[in-house]
């Protein structure tokens, strides 16, 4: 089909993926070059999108304006999962340095969490901001395993965990204890449940290669509600969630999307191995998805719940 990159396109396992998107639209590749892309977040005052380069240890910076993709950050402590805060500042995990970052408008990086009882973090991976500005994020040990992501190194909290960190305070706060491998985080529209993948199966044979569902209290604390869904093609990593629930997850071949019931309704099909999405252009109607080497992005009739 005409215009169409070979191996993308929509397939609707489910009628209510067809309300999704538009029938004539059709993925993009914005850019390719890199090794392996994580952490896409959208800053809608500028209109463009940072993303990681994880082995290339950058950050780049694709222009919506122009089209152009150049590099951001470099080097950028391995960097891998990227949010905005409520003021529209960019919140970073980074590998190598093992801690969580903010850089401020003036270009200051800020460390928000390295420690948590005097130990240093593992690699803190992908991170989500709620609305009462506390900052969640997960931390399994990809960045530590070996040197291709950061810096091989010893593990001295004993286990991968989720954190969440709050700026009022300073107080980091460990949240779950029961995670092989905590990696994809994010709210529900309505900030009741958090989503959080689980990539156990990369280092345990049989472990986890799922999304779990808990709900969340007004003090920050988690309660578990079980299995949300299994991937199907390799494993979840990040994804979003748009204004109805609906979960749009990576997987081994695209993105899978997902009701708030669970149920799988449809996918969209990339040629890479997919790591992460986010919500971004004006009306948070495109969705920007970092891959193996490439960024793409698709619209689509559904709306991110949050930019970043």
């Amino acid at each position: 089909m005409f215009g169409q990159i070979d191996g993308t396109g929509f397939d609707v396992l489910d009628p209510r993926f067809e309300s999704c998107f538009v029938g004539h639209a059709r993925v993009e590749r914005l850019w390719t070059g890199g090794s392996w892309l994580e952490g896409p977040a959208w800053f809608a005052a500028g209109r463009y999108l940072v993303f990681s380069d994880i082995p290339n240890n950058r950050m780049m910076r694709y222009d919506d304006t122009s089209g152009h993709t150049s590099v951001f950050r470099s080097p950028s402590n391995n960097s891998n999962g990227n949010t905005v805060d409520n003021q529209g500042r960019l919140i970073t995990c980074e590998h190598l340095t093992r801690r969580v970052t903010r850089t401020d408008f003036d270009g200051r990086i800020t460390v928000l969490a390295d420690r948590i009882a005097g130990k240093r973090l593992n690699s803190p991976n992908d991170v989500t901001v709620k609305s009462d500005g506390t900052i969640w994020f997960t931390d399994p040990s990809y960045g530590i395993l070996h040197d291709y992501e950061g810096d091989y190194g010893e593990a001295e909290i004993g286990g991968c965990h989720v954190y969440r960190h709050d700026p009022a305070t300073g107080t980091t706060d460990q949240v779950t204890s029961d995670f092989v491998k905590p990696n994809g985080l994010a709210f529900s529209p309505d900030e009741t449940l958090l989503y959080i993948a689980d990539t156990g199966a990369t280092h345990l044979p049989g472990g986890p290669r799922h999304i779990r569902k808990l709900t969340v209290s007004n003090e920050g604390r988690l309660s578990d509600l079980g299995v949300f869904a299994e991937c199907t093609a390799g494993l979840f990593d990040g994804f979003g969630v748009d204004r109805k629930g609906r979960i749009w997850t990576s997987a081994g071949d695209g993105v899978h999307a997902y009701d708030p019931d669970g149920t799988l309704i449809g996918k969209i099909h990339i040629p890479e191995g997919v790591s992460n999405v986010t919500f971004g252009g004006e009306k948070l109607n495109r969705l920007f998805i970092t891959a193996s080497t490439s960024l793409y992005a698709v619209y689509l009739t559904a709306n991110g719940s949050r930019p970043g």
